[in-house]
């Protein structure tokens, strides 16, 4: 059921979520809420890391963050000097609905969550067809590994994240029908980053973000990225390799930094690597990705950065269900998702609790292939 104006909103603000990956999943709302108010002030609360991502977005016209440890009542005091007319709340935390309630937000309207209820002046019940994240426990896991053939069930297209965002968009009558999730950076960005970074626009890219945040079971072995970016360098000579990663990713990174460098130091050629992990700041991340031909990813952040950005990604699955967030529009064909048969899979854990199948089972040979025919493709 949908809710009816008069007059429609004038400022109208946007409760955003709190994880990077999830931010670019809510792209395809924010422009349908944009489409149906084009005339409206639109603002995204944001936690001050993602401030940065919203820049130059043409759904928002401002961007209001909030430190990690801001209370809500700081947050509510900040907010109620704005005076808007309606908030959306995409986060189902308690916490977010309390945020926008202490702002005197008149109309406040978010999905039906215990302990928030009371916060919304429209609790919105969950969406048909929706699926749950279930995360398995280890009995489970040893009974679907048990059970022949593979008795998982199917999970549909619009199971994925970006309808849950899209269909609180469509409570306001936004179009509910979905848009690939999309991110801007501009051409000054581009080219201040490649310039710090020594990335020649000239040259074809070949980005590798081997890390994770949320555990290892999202994490395809860091031996077989080494291999990846020994073997693009090895078979095309004129492609550089970017490493990408966060703070954490660091010292795994540096290690695959110097085992390429034990080996390539012995070709006939002097292959181009450059490694910005824990390096760049967000925009410069967005800029970097951009410059890729293609990024082999694991499931996390940068996945879905670039993927909006227009560079096609491979992505080898594990614990996670491409299914329910994966990078761009589901089935876009410019975006490879890779997955075992391991019946497993998804798990949703942070560690493998037997013998990490379902990464295990994705060999680099189903990987080089899928990067061969994205680079033929792009």
């Amino acid at each position: 059921m949908s809710v009816t104006f008069h007059p429609p909103p004038r400022r109208i603000l946007v409760r955003g979520v709190n994880w990077l990956g999830d931010a670019v999943m809510t792209t395809p709302a924010l422009l349908r809420l944009r489409e149906k108010f084009p005339t409206a002030h639109i603002a995204l609360l944001t936690p001050e890391k993602l401030a940065d991502l919203w820049l130059h977005h043409p759904a928002v016209n401002e961007i209001i963050s909030f430190r990690a440890k801001e209370s809500s009542l700081s947050i509510g005091k900040k907010l109620r000097a704005e005076k808007f007319d309606l908030a959306l709340v995409l986060p189902n935390s308690p916490r977010s609905a309390l945020e926008v309630f202490l702002a005197g937000i008149p109309q406040r309207i978010g999905y039906a969550r215990s302990w928030r209820n009371f916060f919304l002046t429209q609790s919105v019940a969950s969406r048909i067809g929706a699926v749950k994240m279930h995360k398995r426990s280890v009995t489970e896991i040893h009974q679907l590994i048990s059970k022949t053939p593979d008795v998982r069930p199917k999970i549909p297209p619009t199971a994925h994240q970006i309808h849950e965002y899209l269909h609180l968009a469509a409570v306001l009558g936004a179009n509910p029908e979905p848009l690939a999730p999309a991110l801007h950076v501009t051409p000054t960005e581009l080219g201040d980053a490649q310039k710090r970074f020594q990335i020649d626009e000239k040259i074809n890219w070949f980005g590798i973000n081997s890390g994770a945040e949320y555990g290892p079971a999202k994490r395809w072995p860091a031996d077989k990225f080494l291999f990846m970016a020994r073997e693009v360098a090895a078979w095309t000579g004129g492609w550089g390799v970017i490493l990408f990663g966060g703070k954490n990713d660091v010292p795994m990174v540096e290690k695959i930094e110097r085992e390429f460098w034990s080996v390539a130091n012995q070709w006939k050629f002097r292959p181009k690597l450059v490694n910005v992990a824990g390096r760049t700041s967000l925009r410069e991340l967005m800029a970097l990705l951009k410059s890729c031909r293609v990024l082999l990813t694991n499931d996390t952040g940068p996945m879905h950065v670039a993927a909006a950005l227009g560079t096609p990604v491979v992505v080898p699955f594990g614990s996670t269900s491409p299914e329910l967030t994966g990078p761009g529009l589901p089935g876009d064909s410019r975006n490879v998702l890779l997955k075992s048969d391991a019946p497993c899979s998804p798990c949703f854990l942070r560690e493998c609790p037997i013998d990490f199948r379902c990464m295990n089972g994705i060999s680099v040979e189903r990987v080089v292939t899928a990067v061969i025919e994205t680079f033929k493709g792009g």
